[in-house]
């Protein structure tokens, strides 16, 4: 494609871009920021005075598969190749329905058990996914990215423990339970009410607070809100949209301190797309935006309680299955939007991603990126490197400026948990999507390899993730041994109390470790969950 004089250059999220910048473009009432150092308060320049100085980047990529032992094959190659943390992943056919394999939803498609994470239907199978895997000094993931799975999957993860002889109170790690993805990115077929998420989330906000201090108890992922459709400041607005629905509800229940149940709330996940100045800059935004509206709105001055902590993972969405080798190129560039604007933590996308869940040398490719740019580029050396760029600046300010618009338009329509309920937050990002797709229709926008430089010399590059064909056989002769064998009085009574706590307004967590102590199963709890909380009511979307 040649550019002509009568194209109309603009950010990924429409903002309107001159040719050059100069200090008259930044506004006003940012100037004052400008010269603040990083490790100062508000944090737009960075968290940390010394920033990868003094710590690298984590290294965390997603992965899981098949059966549990599988997954655990694939998180010890990843640790042994470099990555500094493991995220687990449960199958997502199983694990955010809260189904067991002999559901008839999972009976009527077999076949797609284990494809996008490993079947852990007990404490069993958590077990042994993670067996020899060193939980008490590797920052670990432990699933339940969906909303009502989380509270299983977080048991488990701390019940392993426990039985290992670990204290819950120094075990690193973090969970997710994430409304973007539940509500608005990948809605499951069934799915408690948003109300009821927003007590689960609580719940497990508490029970950290008391319990399981060095752990993430929730971590937003406006990157599942990103990849389905929302722009830059519109991830932002959402994100914080979000938060404010976990903090009113613990400033009510008056169970904890403000400041620490926004240190909870404080680890976040962004999404990196293609746009490398504009994603640096939404991190830089969103540091200052956190740290202002936690004293805005809260009264917090705690300088720490006010440092967002952000893990990024490059926008899959961007990964094409035409001449895939490309995406290398891709996930190179979205992460180096986040290396410049320093997040804590990391995943690049797999060049494989759009054609299966990664092989292991994608996998791997995606670590050696990581380390490339932790060693190789000198990178790391100089905190916010963009700091000071006209450019930058005017883009940070126009993206908070845009981002806190659009959180007060979440706001006049009833909150976070309202705009999903109605589908208002939906039918921005479908909005979104069809202007792009007409984008690259018309040749507006160009992606390598799709709209345009087609020609391939070698189509068949890529060798496919090749996965395993007894996962659902293995999952179904290992929940009829744990029904057989496990002690039955005290997981009956177990899941009775589970009920009972569910119906009213005690913590859920409590119970839900004693089930996972008792061998309850997940589709047994899910069953709970069902005819107590009922389902939620996904919006209808016409654009």
């Amino acid at each position: 494609m040649t550019d002509t004089p009568s194209r109309t250059w603009k950010t990924a999220s429409g903002i309107p871009l001159k040719s050059s910048y100069c200090r008259e473009d930044i506004p006003q009432w940012y100037l004052p920021e400008i010269n603040k150092a990083p490790g100062e308060l508000p944090y737009q320049r960075g968290a940390f005075a010394q920033g990868y100085r003094s710590k690298p980047w984590r290294i965390f990529q997603l992965s899981g598969f098949g059966k549990p032992e599988d997954e655990n094959e694939r998180i010890k190659f990843l640790l042994a190749h470099g990555e500094t943390g493991f995220l687990m992943e449960h199958d997502r056919n199983t694990a955010d329905h809260m189904y067991n394999v002999d559901h008839p939803d999972v009976l009527a498609r077999p076949q797609d058990v284990g494809l996008t994470g490993a079947v852990m239907q007990s404490i069993r199978d958590i077990d042994i996914c993670l067996s020899d895997l060193p939980i008490s000094t590797t920052f670990g993931h432990a699933g339940g990215a969906v909303v009502q799975h989380a509270p299983f999957a977080l048991a488990g993860y701390w019940t392993v423990a426990k039985r290992r002889g670990l204290s819950l109170e120094t075990l690193p790690g973090t969970g997710q339970s994430d409304f973007f993805l539940t509500y608005h990115g990948c809605v499951p077929k069934h799915q408690i009410p948003t109300a009821a998420g927003l007590r689960f989330n609580a719940d497990i906000i508490e029970f950290c607070y008391k319990y399981v201090k060095r752990w993430v108890p929730v971590s937003i992922a406006a990157y599942n809100g990103a990849d389905t459709g929302l722009n830059a400041y519109q991830e932002l607005g959402a994100l914080f949209a979000n938060a404010v629905e976990y903090l009113d509800e613990i400033k009510r229940r008056d169970s904890m301190p403000l400041e620490a149940a926004a240190k909870a709330c404080g680890g976040v996940n962004f999404r990196l797309s293609m746009d490398l100045f504009e994603e640096a800059s939404k991190i830089r935004a969103g540091r200052k935006m956190w740290a202002d509206l936690l004293e805005r709105r809260y009264g917090i001055s705690d300088a720490k309680a006010r440092q967002l902590r952000i893990h990024c993972v490059t926008s899959g969405s961007n990964m094409t299955y035409q001449q895939p080798l490309n995406n290398i190129v891709r996930g190179t560039l979205m992460a180096l939007a986040g290396v410049l604007s320093g997040i804590q933590s990391l995943g690049i996308s797999g060049y494989d991603e759009a054609l299966s869940i990664p092989s292991e040398h994608a996998h791997q490719m995606s670590v050696r990126i990581q380390q490339i740019l932790q060693h190789e580029t000198n990178v790391p050396a100089v905190v916010d490197p963009l700091g000071g760029s006209y450019y930058i600046e005017s883009l940070t300010a126009e993206l908070i400026e845009r981002a806190w618009s659009f959180f007060d338009e979440i706001q006049s329509r009833g909150g976070f948990l309202e705009t999903l309920n109605t589908g208002w937050l939906h039918h921005c990002a479908h909005e979104n999507q069809h202007e792009d797709f007409l984008a690259q229709e018309r040749k507006e926008r160009i992606i390598v390899g799709v709209n345009d430089f087609r020609a391939d010399i070698s189509p068949f590059e890529v060798d496919g993730f090749v996965g395993v064909n007894d996962a659902f056989d293995v999952a179904m002769q290992r929940l009829k041994d744990v029904r057989a064998t496990r002690a039955q009085r005290p997981a009956a009574q177990a899941l009775h109390n589970l009920e009972r706590v569910c119906r009213n307004s005690e913590n859920i967590m409590p119970a839900m470790m004693d089930a996972l102590d008792a061998e309850v199963t997940l589709g047994e709890i899910g069953d709970v969950w069902r005819s107590v909380l009922g389902d939620w009511v996904a919006p209808q979307i016409t654009i």
